[in-house]
C-alpha cells in the first residue's frame, strides 16, 4: 500500500488523458481555450496502460478517467478496455461532460468501464448553453438515460454551484435536481468552486482557474497523471514528477512522498489539464 508521510494511504489515481474539450465551461476554460499539448506529448495508450499495471502493483486499486474531456480521445474504449483487463483492478470510472456520452455508453461498458460521473450545472437548456458556452443539453440528458440503460452505474451527476450574484448562476436549481435524482435514479454531488490560485471559496476569482471540489486534505487518498505524463501529488501544487524521466515507479513513489499536508496553489496549470 502506497503510505504519504502523514500517514495517508494512497489507493487512488485520476488520469486525464487529454487536454482538449468539446465545451467551454466558465469556471474550467477560458474562452479563448488553451494552449493545447502536442501529440508526441502526450502519453500513448500503451504508456497509460503500463503505468496503471505498474500502479495497481503498488497499492492503486481505483482508477478514473478523466480530461479535458476523455470521450474527444480517437479510440478511447481501447484504453478503458487495457486498464479494466489489468489483474487487481477494483474500480474503473469515467468523468465525461456526457455530449459524447449515448454514442459511447454501451461500448465503454463492454470495454470494462464500470461507471461514470457526468458534468452537468443547469437542467435549463439555455442556462446550460450559457455556463458551457454552447453546449445542448440534450444530448447530456440523453447520454445519461443511456448510461443507465446500459449499466454504468451509479450514475453521478457532479454539479458546480454559482450563487446568484453570478451571471451564470445555478443555485435556483437545487431542488430541481433532486426531483431529477428521483425520477431518474441517479446520485447527486453538489460541489463549490474553489480557486487552484487560493486553495479558497472562489466565487470572486476568474474563469479559467476555478476548482469543482473543496479539497478534504486529511482524508486525501488520491494522486494525479496528466495527458503529458507528469505525476501530480496535489492538485493544488505546482510539483510535477515527469514519469518519462523517472520511470512509472519512481516517478509515483516521488509522487507520493512529496504530497503536502494540504494543499498551497497551483499556477502551472488550468483545470482543464489537470481533470479536477
Amino acid at each position: 500500500m502506497l503510505t504519504d508521510r502523514f500517514g495517508r494511504k494512497m489507493n487512488y489515481l485520476r488520469i486525464a488523458v487529454t487536454d482538449r474539450c468539446n465545451l467551454r465551461c466558465v469556471y474550467c476554460m477560458p474562452e479563448e481555450g488553451i494552449e493545447l499539448k502536442r501529440h508526441k506529448d502526450m502519453l500513448s495508450y500503451e504508456e497509460i496502460i503500463k503505468i496503471c499495471e505498474t500502479a495497481i502493483t503498488l497499492g492503486i486499486e481505483k482508477i478514473r478517467l478523466t480530461g479535458g474531456e476523455p470521450l474527444v480521445r480517437k479510440d478511447i474504449c481501447l484504453l478503458v478496455n487495457g486498464i479494466s483487463s489489468i489483474p487487481g483492478i477494483k474500480d474503473l470510472a469515467m468523468t465525461t461532460n456526457g455530449i459524447y456520452l449515448e454514442d459511447f455508453a454501451a461500448d465503454l461498458k463492454i470495454s470494462g468501464l464500470r461507471r461514470v460521473n457526468v458534468s452537468l450545472d443547469s437542467l435549463n437548456p439555455d442556462r446550460y448553453a450559457k455556463i458551457t458556452r454552447g453546449g445542448d443539453l440534450s444530448k447530456v440528458l440523453a447520454g445519461i438515460d443511456r448510461a443507465i440503460k446500459v449499466g454504468l452505474t451509479p450514475v453521478k451527476i457532479n454539479i458546480v454551484l454559482s450563487r446568484s450574484d453570478r451571471e451564470e448562476f445555478n443555485e435556483d436549481e437545487i431542488e430541481d435536481f433532486k426531483r431529477f435524482s428521483n425520477k431518474s435514479g441517479v446520485k447527486l454531488q453538489f460541489i463549490r468552486q474553489m480557486s487552484l490560485r487560493s486553495c479558497k471559496t472562489a466565487f470572486d476569482e476568474g474563469s479559467s482557474n476555478i476548482c469543482s471540489r473543496p479539497p478534504d486534505c486529511g482524508s486525501c487518498n488520491r494522486i494525479r497523471l496528466t495527458a503529458d505524463g507528469k505525476f501530480k501529488p496535489c492538485l493544488f501544487s505546482d510539483t510535477e514528477i515527469d514519469v518519462r524521466e523517472f520511470g512509472a515507479a519512481r516517478a509515483m513513489l516521488m509522487a507520493v512522498e512529496s504530497k503536502p499536508e494540504a494543499g498551497q496553489t497551483c499556477y502551472k496549470r488550468e483545470m482543464v489539464q489537470i481533470g479536477g
